[in-house]
């Protein structure tokens, strides 16, 4: 048996003392923690890491994201500075490419002012090498909330993912909440609170109040959603979400484990494999819409980015490749990021904006 990880350590401790611990807490010490956890300690992304991104995958990504920017800073009748904000933004990869794009736009490109939410400070430190070259004023924040006030373009792919979910069990006395114990083996496993979440039900969709008994229901506390609605609303502006999930509340186990590119036990190793579960995007449109922003989608990944025009940017860049082997890496990128089957990103990723209401449709939305 491996010897356990620091923070394995601390969650027996914490759960010796105070009993079964509930899904979310634990998710959010294993991502979170300042000392041992996940995000805080490590580069997570690429070949070498555990998981890769879309704008790890080609450029056209981030490419198309700061077009779309662009278009979205003419559409709030271009203000002289523009907060643009990136939640999670691991490498800068994303922010490199899409700023590269707008130098065709000197006017939004002078306008910007980056502000980047990030807690990890390895990936900090990596963002900022890879930023600096584009001489825009930057800034780092532990919260969307620390950000200074001000109309703001908001970026956020695959953060809400990463964010701590709760999950509950149906019995027949009702939903309890699922929680994680040390078992008589000496493990940590699975187990229910004993009694039930009072009137959980009347806070359920009716689909989910319907659901057969041992199905499992997870959701997310919804602050940072509102944080979104709440800036947008205040400020005006329009956020981009981009992240895997599904377009409607239902049931059913999405927490997931990942190390070395392969899944994992969630219990296994906390704090050194990344634990992410697919985004309600109906919970979350409900909850920035809640505050004041006004919601358009989830459109499918594929849909968004053909519809922000990735086939005409990826057939450009295969007439200028140099080899025939680099015009094959781009058709296999487009294929990954737009297409449909097991592997690719097209469908199971999905993308939704929220603006501003004096603002009307982002593009890509209308």
């Amino acid at each position: 048996m491996d010897e356990p990880s620091p923070l394995e350590i601390e969650i027996r401790r914490r759960i010796t003392a105070a009993g079964p611990m509930p899904v979310g807490e634990y998710m959010a010490l294993c991502l979170d923690d300042p000392e041992h956890g996940y995000y805080t300690t490590r580069d997570p992304l690429g070949a070498r890491g555990d998981f890769i991104t879309a704008p790890e995958i080609s450029q056209m990504f981030g490419e198309l994201i700061g077009l779309w920017m662009a278009a979205v800073w003419k559409q709030m009748g271009a203000p002289e500075n523009i907060r643009i904000i990136e939640l999670g933004p691991g490498r800068g990869t994303l922010m490199n490419d899409a700023l590269r794009a707008v130098q065709v736009m000197p006017g939004f490109r002078d306008a910007i002012a980056l502000h980047l939410v990030e807690i990890s400070p390895a990936l900090e430190a990596l963002q900022e090498r890879k930023l600096e070259h584009l001489g825009a004023p930057m800034s780092w924040h532990p919260a969307l909330a620390n950000v200074p006030t001000g109309p703001a373009i908001i970026i956020a792919n695959e953060f809400f993912d990463a964010l701590p979910v709760n999950q509950a069990v149906k019995t027949e006395h009702g939903w309890h909440e699922r929680e994680i114990e040390i078992d008589m083996a000496g493990n940590l496993a699975f187990t229910l609170a004993n009694d039930p979440i009072a009137h959980f039900d009347m806070l359920l969709p009716a689909a989910v109040r319907e659901a057969p008994e041992r199905s499992i229901f997870e959701w997310r506390d919804g602050r940072a959603a509102m944080d979104l609605g709440q800036r947008i609303a205040d400020n005006g502006g329009a956020a981009l979400v981009i992240d895997y999930g599904h377009a409607e509340t239902f049931v059913g186990e999405t927490l997931q484990a990942v190390g070395q590119h392969a899944y994992a036990d969630p219990l296994t190793a906390p704090g050194n494999i990344d634990l992410t579960a697919h985004v309600d995007f109906q919970a979350l449109g409900r909850a920035v819409e809640a505050m004041g922003a006004n919601g358009y989608g989830p459109l499918d990944q594929s849909e968004f980015l053909q519809r922000l025009g990735i086939e005409t940017r990826a057939a450009k860049l295969k007439a200028a490749a140099a080899s025939r082997a680099a015009a094959t890496e781009i058709d296999l990128a487009l294929a990954r990021l737009i297409g449909h089957d097991r592997t690719a990103m097209g469908t199971l990723f999905k993308a939704a904006s929220y603006a501003h209401p004096s603002l009307g449709a982002p593009p890509g939305f209308e």
